[in-house]
């Protein structure tokens, strides 16, 4: 009854049992996340292990972990980027927690990973967001911008992207080849 009312909130997903399955709440509605295939965890691995050997020491690198971006919608990226400092058993990060956030595109998730999830991290104020499409790899990599949304809400705008080697300034110092990310 609670899912048909679409009621659920942070609050409930924080007092489900630690063996409950990976779960993302969407306006309210708690739905269950698909398994990653082998290529898609691949990728997030060797993703999260470049990160953490390339990034400053005031971030740290996180693989699925969940991000309240309302008081009734949270998501899990595949992999992001987060502020140093936090309590090590933090299982849910405040949007502001978060510096960069990461999707890796699969067949059963292209349409939530190229629209839905970049206006929620937008709206949330999450300042980069990477698309990660697979076979073949191609990175795009985005960043909050100033443009304001039909809706009046902060929107991305691609920064660049490439399927060969992606060099940023920001969220810091970025040449990465993306033969390393590519299984």
């Amino acid at each position: 009854m609670r899912q048909q009312r679409a009621d659920y909130t942070l609050e409930d997903l924080l007092a489900l049992p630690d063996d409950a399955p990976r779960v993302e709440l969407v306006d309210g509605v708690i739905q269950a996340t698909p398994s990653p295939t082998l290529g898609h965890q691949d990728i997030s691995l060797l993703l999260s292990l470049w990160l953490r050997s390339h990034a400053p020491a005031h971030l740290r690198v996180a693989q699925a972990v969940g991000v309240g971006l309302s008081p009734n919608t949270s998501r899990q990226p595949d992999v992001l980027l987060y502020r140093a400092g936090l309590p090590s058993d933090r299982s849910r990060l405040r949007p502001a927690d978060v510096v960069l956030a990461v999707e890796i595109v699969s067949p059963g998730t292209r349409r939530v990973d190229r629209f839905a999830k970049p206006g929620e991290y937008a709206a949330a104020g999450i300042p980069f967001y990477w698309r990660i499409e697979q076979d073949p790899v191609h990175l795009y990599a985005y960043r909050l911008g100033e443009r304001i949304g039909p809706g009046g809400e902060r929107q991305y705008e691609l920064v660049t992207d490439s399927a060969h080697l992606v060099e940023l300034a920001e969220p810091f110092d970025i040449k990465l080849p993306i033969t390393e990310i590519t299984p």
